[in-house]
């Protein structure tokens, strides 16, 4: 196994995404925060035993504490809330780019990444929504709670989906939208307005869901935009 670089390339560590060219280009805060943020941290831990399954761990640990945090329900829970979500994120990028710096990508990494992000993912929105409605006992904060959950992993799982359709094995595409996401939960719950948080990520899954759907129906109009279903595919119902 050939050893990995002295020394950390910024640029190496990068993953050439460009899923969301609408975000990219006006709401650029995956590269100009998130990860100038989560090099910072690979930098730190480059030239030491930490992996990137470390990072992963540690970010999953830091969503768990900001769910647990937020749902205390109290005006400063929410804001510390906020910066642990946060703080998740960042690591959540710096694993993949310490991975990719020191030559150390793998399918299990890429995987254990995927699941522990979404436990995560629900563990946070859990938290805000439970936590809001324990310190406002407003039943209509509690339905859009739920709704906001459901609208977000049902976006998540039609991405997957179309990923799969297309032939697309490639992971941490969506990485730029989640960062965007968390940057406004932060936003929202320094704000002490934790229901807004709600209401912003239930509108881009919404629009995330609408536009995944119309994105899959115009590619099917075309016989060569996804490769033949093997005989052990799925079969239609």
């Amino acid at each position: 196994m050939p050893s990995p670089p002295e020394r950390f390339d910024y640029r190496k560590s990068l993953k050439n995404v460009r899923s969301y060219p609408f975000l990219h280009k006006y709401f650029p805060i995956d590269r100009f925060f998130v990860r100038p943020c989560a090099s910072l941290i690979v930098r730190a831990v480059y030239r030491t035993g930490v992996t990137p399954n470390h990072l992963t761990l540690a970010s999953f640990f830091l969503a768990l504490a900001a769910g647990a945090v937020y749902l205390m329900g109290r005006p400063v829970c929410y804001a510390a809330g906020g910066a642990l979500a946060m703080l998740s994120t960042v690591f959540d990028n710096a694993d993949g780019m310490l991975a990719r710096a020191k030559d150390m990508t793998s399918r299990y990494g890429a995987f254990l990444d995927l699941f522990l992000d979404r436990i995560a993912d629900f563990a946070v929105l859990a938290g805000i929504t439970f936590g809001v409605y324990r310190a406002s006992l407003d039943p209509r904060i509690l339905m859009l709670g739920l709704m906001t959950i459901g609208l977000y992993f049902l976006q998540v799982s039609l991405y997957y989906l179309a990923n799969v359709y297309a032939g697309n094995s490639a992971n941490g595409e969506g990485a730029e939208a989640k960062n965007l996401a968390v940057f406004f939960i932060l936003v929202f719950s320094l704000a002490g307005w934790p229901a807004g948080v709600l209401i912003g990520v239930g509108l881009m899954a919404a629009a995330g869901t609408v536009i995944k759907l119309v994105s899959f129906l115009r590619q099917g109009r075309e016989p060569a935009a996804a490769p033949a279903r093997s005989p052990a595919g799925p079969t239609s119902s």
